[in-house]
């Protein structure tokens, strides 16, 4: 009967150490029953057991140890600078400036009249020297014979510084002949000429003269 009542319950997974003490409590049930017959002894059905089974749970993995966190040293907090404050200045009053006064322009004046200077009367005109005169009695300059053998002919330009006094102060060839004998004869004729001074208004006065001599065959 305690077989049939252990069969109708429903047999959870036991672990083993359970089951073995769960068995050797039926075969010392069993022993003690079969000694209680053999001594006639009055027969007393043990009352069943009811034997609740606990299911173990399923064995827990233990975690595996966790290597140690690094333990972070604190850092150093800077020190904090204190930041002078600038010093505020009290702003200096500013002097009051009196507007200018408005400042009465003085009467124009009108411009003195100039005396008008009197206006110089223009220069007498010049006069040039002259050359030409009959009284002067200026020779010729000499024809070179060479000259008239060899056809040389020209026009010889000289110019002449005249003194005051009408005679030569300097003499400068201005334009040859083309031929120096032509060139020589009439400076050296000229150059005791004799002139009548220029003259400006009625002083005369110093000046230049341009004296052409001609040079040509048949004259």
């Amino acid at each position: 009967m305690a077989a049939t009542a252990a069969n109708l319950l429903p047999v959870p997974r036991l672990s083993p150490g359970l089951l073995a003490g769960v068995l050797l409590a039926h075969a010392g049930a069993l022993l003690a029953l079969a000694t209680m017959r053999q001594l006639d002894a009055p027969v007393v059905v043990p009352r069943a057991l009811a034997v609740s089974l606990i299911e173990m749970p399923n064995e827990v993995k233990q975690p595996e140890p966790q290597p140690p966190k690094p333990v972070l040293k604190p850092q150093p907090t800077p020190p904090v600078l204190a930041v002078p404050q600038p010093k505020i200045v009290p702003r200096e009053q500013e002097p009051l400036v009196e507007p200018p006064k408005a400042v009465a322009e003085p009467a124009p004046v009108a411009p003195a009249v100039a005396a008008e200077a009197p206006v110089p009367a223009p220069p007498a005109p010049l006069i040039e020297p002259r050359f030409d005169a009959n009284y002067l009695d200026n020779p010729k300059p000499p024809y070179p014979g060479l000259s008239k053998r060899l056809g040389e002919q020209g026009v010889v330009q000289l110019r002449v510084f005249v003194n005051v006094d009408g005679s030569v102060g300097r003499l400068e060839l201005r334009r040859g002949s083309g031929h120096p004998r032509l060139d020589q004869s009439a400076m050296s004729a000229v150059q005791h000429w004799r002139f009548v001074p220029a003259r400006q208004g009625s002083a005369p006065v110093a000046a230049w003269v341009v004296v052409p001599i001609h040079f040509t065959l048949g004259s």
